[in-house]
């Protein structure tokens, strides 16, 4: 009867393809995760010079004669506010919707980067994203001065549907809207204002008019480790992007049927009846290529050993449990050899190589014979 439990070769043959396509999409996940990661270092930051950095709009602010204040914390920001300023928040989804509409309260103008709904049912009531349309090239098709101004712009990231106050441009993705203090301006991303893509279209023009039409510009760079934020301490899930959350609750799905669709089959071993008879001399071959593989001289003379044992004991009279000098005994007044040597050769030490093996065997097979 052969085996049917599975050993670590049939295993790892078996689970080798689903074991590289989970590597695989694990360290493509960590690739993409390092590139967004990369791309959102320094992203809108007035003092950067990277592509998604805004060192080139803020040099031209501050040509224009508008003093940028950056804020990286709650607490910044609110000192620096004062009557007549205009505030830009890059994240406004990290900030608590009640203190970022106090912080709205201080400023004459307000520009907001892609909010959520959360955000936007607070400060701006009545309006609701729509979808999250692709960054590209569009027009205005819209009253509002800034954006007939700067004509076509790269806008996307998000779209927003207008109440009845509210003016939409570009497709939904820039909406604006009229209050006592002010405007308040809502932006589906920040790419018009990108180093990368400030020159692009009419995207410069679009943001000098947005920004500066306060003498102070508060730039706001929300982060979740600012603890006046408003938010307190948030789970690791909150931190997680949606996608990602979403796909690994898959990937952990599809381990666990895959593991559940393996399982059926480390059942216990079931004995069937072989198709064929198996002749002696091949199951002898078979394990003493096992004992050769496994380099096991020492135990596969033992076994030569106690097989000639227990086949000469009957012939010479003696019991299953004879003592090896009586066994010696018999077989030199049987055979007529020396002791000495009938002792080493059935009781003697393993020999070293298979050479030495062979040359047991055939001595037990001979002195076999005689005692026959």
């Amino acid at each position: 009867m052969t085996s049917v439990s599975p050993d670590a070769c049939r295993i790892w043959r078996a689970a080798r393809a689903p074991v590289v396509i989970a590597v695989i999409v694990v360290l493509g996940a960590l690739v993409v995760l390092l590139g967004s990661a990369g791309q959102q270092h320094g992203s809108l930051d007035p003092g950067s010079a990277d592509p998604g950095g805004s060192r080139a709009l803020a040099r031209l602010l501050d040509r224009a004669g508008v003093r940028i204040v950056t804020a990286r914390t709650y607490a910044d920001a609110e000192a620096a506010l004062r009557d007549g300023a205009t505030l830009l928040v890059t994240a406004p989804d990290l900030v608590d919707p009640g203190k970022l509409a106090a912080l709205r309260a201080r400023a004459a103008d307000a520009v907001l980067i892609g909010p959520g709904d959360r955000v936007l049912s607070v400060l701006t009531p009545g309006v609701a994203g729509t979808g999250e349309p692709g960054t590209g090239v569009r027009e205005p098709a819209c009253t509002v001065a800034a954006a007939v101004a700067a004509g076509n712009a790269v806008l996307g990231g998000h779209a927003y549907a207008a109440h009845g106050r509210a003016r939409s441009c570009y497709d939904g993705t820039l909406l604006q809207l009229p209050g006592d203090r002010g405007t308040t301006t809502i932006l589906g991303d920040g790419t018009p204002m990108t180093n990368d893509r400030l020159a692009d279209e009419g995207d410069a023009a679009l943001a000098l008019r947005l920004l500066g039409r306060s003498a102070t510009l508060v730039w706001y760079l929300p982060s979740p480790s600012d603890t006046g934020n408003g938010l307190g301490a948030r789970a690791f899930t909150d931190l997680v992007p949606g996608p990602w959350l979403f796909g690994t609750i898959q990937l952990g799905a599809a381990v666990v049927l895959f593991a559940l669709w393996r399982a059926r089959r480390l059942g216990p071993v079931v004995t069937e009846r072989l198709p064929v008879a198996v002749r002696a001399a091949e199951t002898t071959e078979g394990r003493a290529r096992l004992y050769r593989r496994a380099g096991a001289a020492g135990h596969a003379a033992d076994t030569l050993r106690q097989a000639a044992l227990n086949r000469m004991r009957p012939l010479l009279g003696l019991g299953p449990v004879a003592e090896a000098q009586a066994v010696v005994a018999a077989v030199a007044a049987r055979t007529g050899r020396p002791g000495p040597a009938i002792e080493e050769l059935l009781y003697g030490p393993a020999p070293g190589d298979d050479a030495g093996l062979v040359r047991l065997a055939d001595e037990l097979d001979r002195i076999e014979r005689e005692i026959s």
